[in-house]
C-alpha cells in the first residue's frame, strides 16, 4: 500500500447507481484515493475512473445519459485516460443490450451484444474461477482465485479486430452455462463482469493490480 500524499486520485462515478459505497471502500483498501464523484473536472483529472453500475442495462444507460456520465467516459478514454468498468459498467461498453427481447444501445466502445447467458438457473450467482488471458495486468498473481458473480447477462462473443501497432486485448473468459467474458483488458478500457469489490483479498488484489498500473501511480 501507498502512503496518502502518493496515493493516485481514483473518481468513482456518481450517476446514480447503486452498490458504490462498498467499491470506493474497496479501491481505498487497493492503495487508492478513491472519491465518489459527478465533478467533471475531478472525473477528468483523475489517475483513473470507475464506473460501477448494477441492475438492468437500460436503466445504467439512461442514468449515465441522464447525468453525461457517458460524455465523461468518451472523453477520458478519447484522451487515453484509464476506465474501469465493474458488472454492467462493463456491459454498457458494447453496442447493444438485449433484456427481454428489448435492445438497448450501449456507449459502443467495444463491438457486439450483451445478451442472457445461456444456463440452467439464473442469475449466475456465486464464486467462479475465470480462465485469464495472456499477459493479464488485472490477474496477475490472482489467476487461480474466485472471484464472485452476480448477473443474468453476459457478453458471449468478441468481434473486435485490432491492427498493428495497437496490442490485442486480453480477454478473460468464465463459464457458466456457456463461456462468456468475465473481463477484458483494451488499452486504458479495462473492465470486469464480476464484482471486485465482492471478491474478498482476490478482489482487492485485482484493484490493486490496475491502480499499479494508471500513470500516475508507482
Amino acid at each position: 500500500m501507498t502512503d496518502a500524499a502518493t496515493r493516485p486520485l481514483v473518481a468513482v462515478l456518481d450517476y446514480g447507481s447503486g452498490n458504490v459505497h462498498s467499491a470506493v471502500k474497496a479501491l481505498a483498501a487497493a492503495g487508492a484515493d478513491a472519491r465518489l464523484t459527478a465533478d467533471r473536472g475531478l472525473i477528468q483529472d483523475a489517475a483513473g475512473l470507475v464506473v460501477p453500475g448494477v441492475g438492468a442495462f437500460r436503466a445504467v444507460m439512461e442514468a449515465l445519459r441522464a447525468s453525461r456520465g457517458d460524455e465523461a467516459i468518451e472523453r477520458r478514454l478519447a484522451g487515453g485516460r484509464p476506465v474501469l468498468g465493474i458488472c454492467v459498467g462493463m456491459q454498457v461498453l458494447f453496442e447493444h443490450g438485449v433484456e427481454r427481447g428489448e435492445e438497448t444501445e450501449g456507449l459502443g466502445e467495444w463491438p457486439g451484444a450483451v445478451t442472457e447467458l445461456d444456463a440452467p438457473v439464473l442469475p449466475h450467482m456465486g464464486w467462479n474461477t475465470v480462465r485469464a488471458g495472456e499477459g493479464s495486468v488485472l490477474f496477475d498473481g490472482i489467476a487461480d482465485e474466485r472471484f464472485y458473480f452476480v448477473h443474468s447477462y453476459g457478453a458471449q462473443h468478441w468481434s473486435l479486430e485490432v491492427m498493428r501497432p495497437f496490442r490485442e486485448p486480453v480477454l478473460t473468459w468464465c463459464d457458466y452455462g456457456t463461456p462468456f467474458l468475465a473481463a477484458v483488458e483494451n488499452g486504458p478500457l479495462s473492465a470486469t463482469q464480476f464484482h471486485p469489490e465482492k471478491s474478498g483479498a482476490a478482489g482487492i488484489r485485482l484493484l490493486g493490480n490496475w491502480i499499479s498500473a494508471l500513470p500516475s501511480a508507482g
